[in-house]
């Protein structure tokens, strides 16, 4: 090679020096990655013929196959899941794991990819307007005592008589029984609920809390560790591109028959 083209080829690497390292990961990415689900957590995630299953499983390997990662996924019990991924046992969790301060204190997580509505259901003898602050004055709403809908009600729903419950359930039962108009809750829960004989006799789902409702959450998110950057984009561009071209929808009605997004 003359000194000629040695000294433009030289030239020519140090233009695309920035370029190039805007490119590269700060990170390798580790081969396998290894992603924990819980495994008892339907449909979300599961255990069917030995191995782990849900709407997860399958995000997962299709998030891995558009990023081109080769993954694993394992299981892990939901207590210590955390500790677990910051001691390397693994590179990632997907076990339908809630964004929370506390949370993202200790890992990182990527954009949600699961959102789970809130909704109200009432009795079928009830007639009622789309739910809003306006047609919710003076109602009776069944809620847990320990989630994020009571804040919601209190906050954004004033007008409402608050019932707290000990969960979901009990709330459910004094819905059938009369003793309150409606029930705020998760929209899956609430579908499970209606989906039984009792259920589907008694009520009906009567409307969603708008989207974005931050007091409610930020949604689900692929926990990782804080220095793990690279893995992070790489998920993250491959979630954008699933969601784009549909994939994302296909799987997630195999499992959940509501928009998660």
């Amino acid at each position: 090679m003359s000194r000629l083209l040695s000294r433009l080829l030289l030239l020519s690497l140090l233009a695309a020096g920035p370029a190039l390292a805007e490119e590269t990961p700060p990170f390798p990415l580790p081969s396998p990655v290894r992603i924990a689900t819980e495994g008892g957590h339907p449909p979300f995630n599961y255990v069917e013929d030995g191995k782990p299953a849900g709407f997860e499983v399958e995000l997962a390997q299709a998030l891995c196959a558009e990023a081109r990662l080769t993954c694993t996924i394992v299981l892990h019990q939901w207590d210590g899941i955390i500790k677990g991924l910051e001691a390397g046992e693994y590179d990632a969790i997907m076990a339908a794991m809630a964004i929370t301060p506390k949370r993202a204190a200790r890992i990182a997580f990527t954009k949600p990819y699961l959102r789970i509505p809130f909704a109200y259901v009432a009795r079928r003898d009830t007639s009622l307007p789309n739910p809003s602050p306006a047609t919710l004055r003076g109602r009776r709403i069944g809620v847990a005592a320990h989630g994020p809908q009571v804040a919601y009600l209190e906050q954004r729903v004033p007008g409402a008589e608050i019932r707290t419950f000990d969960s979901l359930a009990d709330a459910t039962l004094d819905l059938r029984a009369g003793r309150v108009d409606l029930v705020l809750g998760d929209k899956l829960d609430l579908a499970n609920f209606l989906a039984k004989p009792e259920g589907e006799a008694c009520c009906r789902l009567v409307g969603d809390v708008p989207p974005g409702e931050l007091l409610l959450g930020e949604g689900v998110g692929i926990g990782l560790r804080k220095s793990d950057g690279a893995l992070r984009a790489a998920f993250e561009r491959a979630l954008a591109a699933l969601i784009a071209d549909g994939r994302y929808g296909r799987i997630r009605a195999k499992f959940i028959p509501f928009d998660t997004q």
